[in-house]
């Protein structure tokens, strides 16, 4: 079976790209020397220190796993080429919640990227599976868990 693709903005890319060099470059270092200091402490069987050392380690090493597998299938997306007709990955849009009568702001991201804190909605989640391919002046309708949330669309933009 073919690994999924993950779509991400450049930022995601390079955010991505920043933290596998830094556990390569520099985790990969302080623990190697977090288990030699607990080795040189003597019996390993009841050093706290060294099993620690050793599961830090165990992450570290299946964190770059994980994020070697992301970047090798990752489709980035330039969001200087996104096109602003239609709601797409890598654009920002607004939205009008008819039911509270409030405007809102996201930016549509793939998967990997998506952090409701920072208003970045993945394509996948409900709201964003049902922007996609929506116009400005467009009413969508979202399927959620707590039932029928109707947006209007403001304006799609390119992200800052």
């Amino acid at each position: 079976m073919a690994d999924k693709k993950h779509i991400l903005t450049y930022a995601g890319l390079k955010k991505y790209e920043d933290e596998l060099q830094d556990l390569k470059v520099n985790r990969r270092k302080e623990v190697a020397q977090k288990i030699k200091e607990a080795r040189e402490q003597g019996d390993l069987s009841e050093n706290a220190e060294y099993d620690a050392a050793k599961d830090e380690q165990r992450d570290i090493e299946a964190r770059i796993e994980e994020l070697e597998k992301l970047l090798k299938n990752a489709e980035v997306v330039v969001e200087d080429e996104v096109n602003l007709d239609r709601i797409s990955v890598g654009c920002q849009v607004k939205l009008y919640d008819v039911e509270f009568d409030e405007e809102m702001e996201f930016k549509i991201v793939g998967s990997t990227e998506a952090n409701s804190l920072q208003n970045k909605i993945s394509n996948e989640s409900p709201v964003g599976r049902a922007l996609i391919g929506k116009k400005v002046g467009e009413i969508v309708d979202v399927e959620t868990q707590a039932g029928v949330i109707q947006y209007k669309v403001l304006d799609i933009q390119r992200v800052d």
